[in-house]
């Protein structure tokens, strides 16, 4: 009993909650510029097509689901299964988190500009606030966390403000955001099912189950990897290993705290992966200092804005008692 009021203590305390959610946005970002070393090294022209990038990407998730099962087994010293019951909730979290998710953020980038896709992305922060509020009512929403929220995206946009154009379409910007709205679907479900089973167990095979669907349409699609060496290998198990890593830390977070405190950090994760492009692939980034800087700045005043006022007013009803 104590140890697990222990765990419930370190994931809610509020440095472990920042430097948690801050390494899951960093790995997260990394991906970006892992995944386009990953297209020059495993395929023609370095531009796959959508189906090759389904495949590319299913193959590093089937990956992921077993980092991520056999670490955690061999920690806890047996191999881990989730239970028979809830073997469909494990199934609807693989739909929203990696099929679904991927499927539309794979096709919708493909047909719109890298800065509108990755603004469209962001918001998913805010569906997440949302649908935990307004659907499942897992918490109150509020003006700060709007607010809050409204904040980190503008870093969002201020990091990507030199290429926006504002031509929309169905298949490019609408995929992206249904893309979005998947994700934090997934977030939620997260929260609601990991009181009946372990998040680490649901990240693990929610990943492999998804990743191996994935894989199944995208080679029925005709996806191809063109060159498979030792560099791509490497490429590969990084990627994999990044998801294991933030997916499993990321469930835990949310298991024990409300899910706005935990998916405002998101907006980090695009600042992350522009940060790290321009640092790792200097030819691949247009993105000014200036705009780094200024996005950085909004996304971390939004992250204090909503996690400072929760301190405030916890301080405040401990004095009125």
């Amino acid at each position: 009993m104590n140890k697990k009021v222990d765990v419930k203590n370190l994931f809610t305390s509020p440095l472990v909650i920042v430097i948690g959610a801050m390494l899951c946005c960093a790995l997260w970002g990394s991906a970006t510029p892992f995944i386009k070393m990953g297209y020059k090294v495993m395929f023609e022209g370095g531009k796959p097509d959508v189906p090759s990038t389904i495949l590319f990407a299913g193959i590093r998730f089937l990956a992921a689901g077993f980092i991520t099962i056999a670490i955690y087994s061999i920690a806890r010293k047996k191999w881990l299964y989730p239970k028979r019951e809830n073997l469909g909730r494990v199934s609807v979290i693989a739909a929203f988190q990696t099929v679904i998710q991927y499927f539309f953020f794979y096709i919708g980038l493909a047909n719109t500009s890298g800065a509108k896709g990755t603004i469209i992305s962001g918001s998913s922060s805010f569906f997440a606030i949302f649908i935990s509020s307004l659907i499942f009512k897992q918490e109150k929403l509020t003006v700060k966390k709007v607010v809050a929220c409204i904040v980190g995206f503008a870093g969002i946009i201020a990091v990507n403000l030199n290429g926006i154009d504002f031509n929309m379409n169905f298949t490019g910007d609408a995929f992206v955001l249904f893309s979005a709205m998947s994700l934090a679907f997934s977030s939620v479900l997260i929260k609601i099912f990991s009181k009946s089973e372990d998040p680490v167990v649901i990240s693990g095979y929610q990943f492999m189950l998804g990743g191996a669907v994935m894989i199944v349409v995208g080679l029925i699609a005709g996806g191809k990897i063109d060159h498979f060496d030792l560099g791509g290998a490497a490429i590969l198990v990084y990627l994999s290993f990044l998801s294991a890593v933030a997916y499993a830390l990321w469930g835990i977070l949310l298991k024990f705290n409300p899910v706005s405190k935990v998916t405002i950090f998101s907006f980090m994760t695009p600042v992350f992966g522009v940060l790290l492009t321009k640092l790792m692939l200097p030819e691949e980034s247009t993105v000014q200092i200036v705009n780094l800087l200024i996005s950085l700045v909004l996304v971390c005043l939004g992250v204090f804005m909503l996690n400072y006022t929760r301190v405030i007013k916890t301080t405040e009803v401990k004095t009125e008692k």
